[in-house]
């Protein structure tokens, strides 16, 4: 995430040639880190609940997230006014994990409801849903102009079978699960327990390294 993320900044400030917007390279290394994602944050609260984490727990974890998606929103609004982050991937997430805590319950039932909504958005669209106001459910006509944009649907799906999956784990093979990080990892391990901070920090460090090199140390041409 961290190296698509300084590669859109290089392409950003004109340092190389990229279209992250349609070019396939970069739209897929995009699908597959958001899936990424998802899927943890599924894992996440299916781990989460077996362990027995009350609601009011839960509400304190979901407020820092719904509060970092306010402050992209309020910082993308600065660097791109035209096209600000309004709905993008903590903002679902903000969503959906309402909806993957309600929904723990229904078990391996996650699965097909997971398929479904996946598929619906590439069988359902309605101009209704092209609005701002209304097209964080998915089922737009066209993709709006967002640096980001992680509507409910098709994403909870992924969320749901992240879910599924590791509640199947959690109670066929728990012990896999479980266990010593060998040392190479250790420093993947303590990105991955404080992600939320690592995300929120990342951009605006690589951002403002880069400011500077371009504006004090770049030797000018």
């Amino acid at each position: 995430m961290a190296i698509f993320h300084f590669s859109f900044d290089l392409s950003h400030y004109g340092l190389i040639e990229a279209d992250f917007y349609r070019d396939t390279v970069w739209t897929t290394q995009r699908t597959l880190i958001l899936s990424i994602f998802l899927l943890c944050a599924g894992a996440g609260q299916a781990i989460a609940t077996a362990q027995g984490q009350t609601w009011r727990r839960f509400w304190k974890r979901w407020a820092q997230v719904a509060g970092c998606a306010l402050a992209v929103s309020v910082g993308s609004a600065f660097m791109f006014p035209d096209s600000f982050i309004y709905f993008g991937v903590l903002h679902g997430m903000a969503v959906m994990l309402i909806i993957a805590r309600l929904s723990a319950p229904l078990g391996h039932w996650l699965w097909a409801f997971g398929a479904v909504v996946v598929a619906l958005p590439q069988i359902v669209q309605h101009p209704f849903f092209d609005t701002r106001w209304t097209n964080w459910v998915g089922l737009v006509t066209a993709k709006p102009i967002t640096e980001d944009y992680v509507p409910v649907l098709p994403w909870l799906g992924v969320m749901w079978w992240g879910l599924a999956a590791t509640q199947w784990l959690l109670a066929r093979h728990p012990g896999w699960l479980v266990g010593a990080t060998a040392a190479p990892t250790r420093g993947l391990t303590l990105l991955g327990r404080w992600s939320l901070t690592f995300y929120m920090v990342h951009q605006p460090l690589l951002i403002g390294g880069l400011m500077l090199w371009l504006n004090f140390w770049r030797t000018p041409s």
